[in-house]
């Protein structure tokens, strides 16, 4: 068996605020998420996805992938993934 390594991919990404939360709105997941599929019911945010319909709970992070696609993380998992990215000036535009 070989191994494989996950190649290094800068995504989008937007946290679903707890319940009182400061900080992120949810008006800003309306501008993320503008031209996805998704619906807010009582437990979180109901996404389409490739795979079919998850739920992002409140916490959860809501990715947008290398080809636009949209889908839910849990913070734990997000957290091992991913870290910020540092802007540079090639890259702050």
């Amino acid at each position: 068996m070989s191994e494989y390594r996950k190649k290094p991919v800068v995504v989008q990404a937007i946290r679903v605020p707890m319940p009182g939360e400061q900080g992120q709105k949810v008006g800003d997941i309306f501008d993320f998420m503008s031209d996805a599929e998704w619906m807010i019911g009582a437990e979180g945010l109901t996404i389409t996805t490739l795979e079919g319909e998850m739920l992002a709970r409140p916490g959860d992070w809501i990715i947008r992938g290398i080809a636009g696609e949209f889908y839910p993380c849990k913070p734990d998992i997000f957290e091992a993934t991913y870290e910020p990215v540092i802007p540079t000036p090639e890259t702050a535009a």
